[in-house]
């Protein structure tokens, strides 16, 4: 029997690094992972929604407010349908937002509505990510589950080579996988664990015998 395609929502957010999340998807679909991408709106200008869209075969939702095509919120669905959120590249602003509880788009809508892990793969210039309230932020998230990997010291877009470039790309694609083994396995023991509860409760029941 044939394994089910694992699902990934990836989040491509307002960075020069935007161009890498086709190099993440093609490396993931290798794998038969089903990629849904989530555009935001600076995201927008580095790289267009037909771009993702070719490369994942699936539609590039850039509007939580596109009318669905079968009735179900388009937030909900795609965060009930996720194994993992991975957000690549992850600026400033969308982690500033998560840290923050400010749910205006369709990305940081999902991650609210979703009981999977979220992997954050920041990428911006060096002075941006050693500011004190992004670096704040991120380990605001880490302490309540977020998964980071990177950014790491590179080129970036101003020309100089220090922290701030996205991770590479394999070890981005490895720890997503791995966190999406771990999601099964927990929920594999969830399942274990309602059926045992659930034998256990059937077996307590008294049962009732008609009188006469």
């Amino acid at each position: 029997m044939r394994e089910a395609k694992k699902t990934i929502i990836l989040g491509v957010t307002g960075s020069i690094a935007a161009y890498k999340s086709c190099e993440i998807i093609t490396a993931l679909a290798k794998d038969s992972v089903d990629v849904h991408v989530l555009l935001t709106k600076e995201a927008g200008q580095f790289i267009t929604p037909l771009t993702l869209q070719t490369l994942s075969h699936n539609k590039v939702i850039t509007d939580m407010f596109e009318l669905p095509t079968e009735w179900n919120p388009v937030h909900t669905a795609l965060a009930d349908k996720a194994e993992l959120v991975l957000i690549a590249p992850a600026s400033a602003n969308i982690i500033g937002k998560l840290a923050n509880g400010i749910c205006d788009d369709i990305l940081s809508c999902v991650i609210f509505a979703t009981k999977a892990p979220v992997l954050i793969a920041p990428a911006m210039n060096e002075k941006m990510y050693k500011h004190k309230v992004v670096q704040e932020n991120i380990t605001k998230l880490k302490k309540i589950g977020y998964n980071f990997i990177g950014p790491i010291k590179g080129s970036l877009a101003c020309g100089c080579v220090d922290i701030g470039h996205l991770a590479e790309i394999k070890d981005i694609v490895n720890e997503a996988k791995r966190l999406l083994s771990a999601f099964a396995n927990n929920e594999q023991t969830d399942r274990s664990l309602r059926r045992a509860t659930r034998r256990r409760l059937s077996t307590r029941m008294p049962k009732y015998t008609k009188a006469g």
